[in-house]
């Protein structure tokens, strides 16, 4: 069991102590700081794949939008986050490692071009705010055996490897993610082979959302928000091409659910033009107090000056945001489209699957029926539940919304 979370920017003990030896470690020049300036994020990548690897597969276009990003979102990270030494060493990882993926990709692409011409079967794509219940119809649809889905293993470690190393990976990941943020697997549960949105494909684009969440990065979010998405989109479908390639499932319908598509509906859609579309609803107050939870519990970890206000007048913007060009998008959209509610949902998954499967006009068979109640039950006792007590004990305030 974890400790009991008793404030939102709760940090635990092991974080303390990784946090304390790395800035002593760092002073004392036992170990090297973390470099996060975009070239030496470059140094690192090229070593393994070259320099040129990133252009294949990719238009001049594309590899300039992600060149762009990468500088700006470095700087935002140097003169807005305020890291801790633990908050650097993690952006650290995970910025290095996305230029990593991104020029092994390239390699890939290089060597076999014909993944980028996978055929994929229209997806069925989840569509609503973060902890609007999205995630629940996501699981259900996705336990379907007639569709497929992302696994962990494979959003955050995506360029395909032999022998599931990918799984050891993420199994040592989530492992250590755990020990340093014992409340994460009440706020969002993660296994390696379980099912899992595409967040890491946008974010391997540089998409703001998954940094945002994590750090404090208010120029890099506003210019991204405005910024065409279309590179990131085209990225994530390159993603998703290779992966349906190597699992050998493209003919099966993808569920795909990232909130930060809301954002974005009209570039996934034209991407997608084929596409099912869920849209999952649920109380703007509710949505943002979980959010508000999820994203304190992230940058906590990562930052001694947290701002509540900041995280909460955040994510009224984001809620804002979405909810209008979600509405503006779906507005012209023409093809199948369900809407479900969160409190209905809780009240009969059976009977708005069922409804949800009618109005996309597919076929509910039995076997994905006893599927998603197999996958019903396990979530009864699942991990997620304690994120709900966690919430009961925070002060909140509704003012800004």
């Amino acid at each position: 069991m974890p400790p009991t979370r008793d404030h939102l920017l709760a940090r635990s003990k092991l974080a303390e102590r990784a946090n304390a030896f790395l800035g002593m470690a760092w002073e004392k020049g036992w170990l090297p700081t973390p470099d996060l300036d975009p070239q030496a994020l470059w140094a690192q990548a090229i070593k393994a794949h070259g320099a040129d690897a990133e252009h294949y597969g990719r238009s001049p276009d594309d590899v300039a939008d992600f060149r762009e990003r990468l500088e700006r979102l470095c700087a935002a990270v140097e003169a807005d986050a305020d890291l801790n030494p633990l908050g650097r060493a993690m952006a650290w990882g995970q910025l290095s490692r996305v230029v990593k993926h991104r020029l092994a990709f390239g390699a890939l692409w290089r060597e076999r071009p014909g993944l980028l011409e996978t055929p994929l079967a229209p997806p069925i794509i989840v569509i609503g705010h973060m902890r609007s219940g999205t995630t629940r119809i996501h699981k259900l649809l996705a336990a379907d055996p007639a569709h497929s889905h992302t696994r962990y293993c494979d959003a955050y470690h995506p360029v395909p490897s032999r022998l599931g190393m990918n799984r050891v990976k993420s199994a040592l990941e989530i492992a250590m993610l755990g020990a340093l943020n014992p409340w994460m697997q009440s706020i969002h549960p993660m296994a390696p082979a379980e099912v899992e949105e595409e967040l890491a494909w946008i974010s391997a684009a540089l998409h703001h959302s998954i940094y945002e969440s994590q750090w404090h990065i208010p120029s890099y979010s506003a210019w991204s928000e405005e910024r065409d998405p279309a590179p990131i989109y085209r990225e994530m479908a390159r993603i998703l091409q290779t992966d349906a390639a190597h699992r050998r499932n493209a003919d099966r319908p993808r569920v795909m659910k990232v909130p930060a598509f809301a954002e974005d509906l009209p570039t996934l859609m034209a991407q997608f033009p084929e596409a099912r579309l869920v849209i999952a609803g649920r109380d703007r107050v509710e949505v943002h107090r979980s959010a508000v939870s999820l994203c304190a519990n992230q940058m906590a970890i990562q930052s001694d000056t947290c701002d509540l206000g900041q995280i909460e007048e955040l994510w009224w913007h984001k809620i804002a945001l979405r909810e209008g060009r979600m509405a503006a998008a779906l507005a012209q959209w023409k093809g199948p489209i369900a809407r479900m509610d969160f409190t209905a949902l809780g009240e009969d998954w059976e009977r708005e699957i069922t409804r949800c499967y009618a109005e996309l006009g597919l076929d509910l068979k039995d076997e994905a029926l006893t599927a998603m109640r197999a996958q019903m039950a396990g979530s009864e006792t699942g991990k997620h539940t304690g994120h709900s007590e966690q919430l009961r004990r925070f002060a909140y305030s509704e003012s800004s919304g």
